[in-house]
């Protein structure tokens, strides 16, 4: 039988976030949604849609409980900062004007890290990332701009009170570091790359993959990139062999293109 209460969530949700309810499991996200609902005193679907449009703090909850968020700011603080101290600038002497990708982006942090990183030596007009995912969802909710407190855990104070305001238990991003990436949907296995990048950051997604899908992945990462340019992995994705795919190491998880 057809739920038509859930069915015109389903659409109301998407005409708002962009997100798209049915490319879930329904009786698990159905089950999880209903849960809140009830939590908060709701009778159906559409009294709970009702509630999310006139309460900021159940829209978030709502947000919180549909996506599960592993995703955060300056994760792993040191290797930002050594791609901040020691690999941009390099990059800067060369061209003034960096192409940068964050490949399997998730729900915003990485691109988002990379564009306050950038505002420190560059006018944010002039940033253009690239933030590539294949899940459309998880695009949708990366392009609001709202995020838990949790992913901002390793912000650097003076970015967070530049960049971020405080909503309820929540934190929006400020509309400036929003404007400098572009999103895209991507499935890196199957989709050719646009080229000529002087910086790709792909971490903690090819831990994910079979040997022989990340030897592909590699050669088109590489291909992708400017000779010269700078490709930034995670913290278990050392690459072996690396010159294979005419990489050298500058860094601990850093590589250039020779």
């Amino acid at each position: 039988m057809v739920d038509q209460d859930y069915e015109q969530f389903i659409r109301n949700i998407k005409a708002k976030t962009g997100i798209d309810l049915s490319q879930y499991k329904e009786a698990q996200m159905k089950r999880r949604l209903t849960s809140l609902y009830e939590k908060r005193g709701f009778k159906n679907f559409n009294g709970f849609y009702q509630g999310l449009l006139s309460e900021k703090e159940l829209f978030y909850e709502f947000l919180d409980r549909m996506t599960i968020n592993v995703s955060e700011f300056y994760r792993n603080y040191k290797r930002w900062q050594v791609l901040e101290e020691k690999i941009i600038p390099k990059l800067l002497e060369k061209n003034k004007k960096l192409k940068i990708w964050s490949a399997a982006c998730s729900t915003g942090e990485e691109p988002y890290t990379l564009a306050m990183i950038l505002s420190k030596f560059l006018p944010l007009s002039g940033v253009q990332i690239l933030a590539t995912d294949i899940d459309e969802n998880v695009i949708a909710r990366a392009k609001l701009g709202l995020y838990p407190e949790r992913s901002l855990q390793e912000v650097p104070k003076e970015m967070k009170a530049k960049y971020f305001v405080k909503e309820g238990t929540n934190y929006k991003l400020d509309n400036e570091i929003i404007k400098a990436v572009r999103f895209k949907k991507q499935n890196l296995l199957a989709d050719p790359f646009e080229d000529n990048f002087d910086l790709i950051v792909c971490r903690n997604v090819l831990i994910y993959f079979t040997e022989e899908a990340k030897e592909l992945l590699y050669v088109k990462f590489s291909k992708a990139l400017k000779d010269g340019g700078v490709f930034f992995v995670g913290s278990t994705e050392q690459i072996f062999n690396a010159e294979r795919y005419q990489f050298a190491s500058i860094e601990t998880f850093f590589y250039q293109k020779n």
